[in-house]
């Protein structure tokens, strides 16, 4: 088991309580700093679970974790699509609505405010599950996978995008080098928020990826769990089929 890695270490607050108030501090500048920090490469790595949407025929879709509605919007580009995107976060909820009203897509995606570790669906509602960068936020791992399968229907699929760990150590060097010494001060100084790109290193450093991750899914109730690392194995993409 993983040890829990909150952003705040010194605050007696649960994780979940803090991640919800690290994304109220850092929403209005969020979008900026996904995109400039990982350097535009986040938008092809969403362009890949589309892909995989696409070809499995979801229409009905559940963004867990969705933020401000980026994965939720890619979605979109898939025809009669409907999302519902779920996050813990009201900032950020209130950014992704801002987004929607500009897109128009008010009518494809509704946002609601909710816990990813009690997701207020029945049984079996949605032909597809996703979570982008989401995971490892969660306070209890295993209880999100529960009930992120129980809400999906027989042989719907769960995919989710995540942070892991580059193994050439080459790249691996420049890669915890940019991650911690380049990124948290940078990440301070845009976000005016003290510990949200502190925090982020800790935990992609903590969290269970791969054959670990995918162990515990199936232990959550997906029959078949793959996994794919992306660009260089700075992210991992897991497909986890009910």
């Amino acid at each position: 088991m993983s040890a829990t890695v909150k952003p705040n270490p010194s605050s007696e607050a649960s994780k979940k309580q803090q991640v919800e108030e690290m994304f109220d501090n850092i929403s209005a500048r969020y979008d900026f700093l996904n995109h400039f920090l990982s350097l535009g490469i986040d938008y092809s790595w969403r362009k890949k679970v589309r892909k995989i949407i696409e070809k499995i025929n979801a229409k009905k879709i559940l963004d867990v974790a969705t933020g401000t509605a980026d994965l939720a919007i890619e979605l979109t580009k898939i025809k009669d699509t409907q999302i519902v995107g779920i996050d813990i976060s009201r900032g950020m909820l209130d950014i992704g609505d801002v987004k929607l009203a500009k897109l128009n897509l008010t009518n494809r995606i509704v946002l609601q405010q909710a816990d990813s570790e009690n997701l207020p669906f029945e049984n079996e509602e949605f032909d597809a599950v996703t979570v982008s960068f989401g995971v490892r936020n969660f306070e209890n791992l295993d209880k999100g996978l529960a009930d992120m399968c129980r809400v999906l229907k027989q042989k719907g699929s769960l995919l989710v995008l995540e942070f892991s760990k580059p193994t050439n150590p080459i790249f691996s060097r420049l890669y915890w080098f940019y991650f911690k010494f380049i990124l948290p001060p940078l990440g301070r100084l845009l976000s005016k928020d003290a510990t949200a790109y502190t925090y982020l290193p800790q935990s992609v450093a903590a969290f269970p990826e791969g054959e670990e991750f995918c162990l515990r899914a199936k232990s959550a109730g997906f029959s078949n769990v793959t996994y794919k690392p992306l660009t260089f194995g700075i992210c991992t993409l897991y497909h986890c089929v009910k």
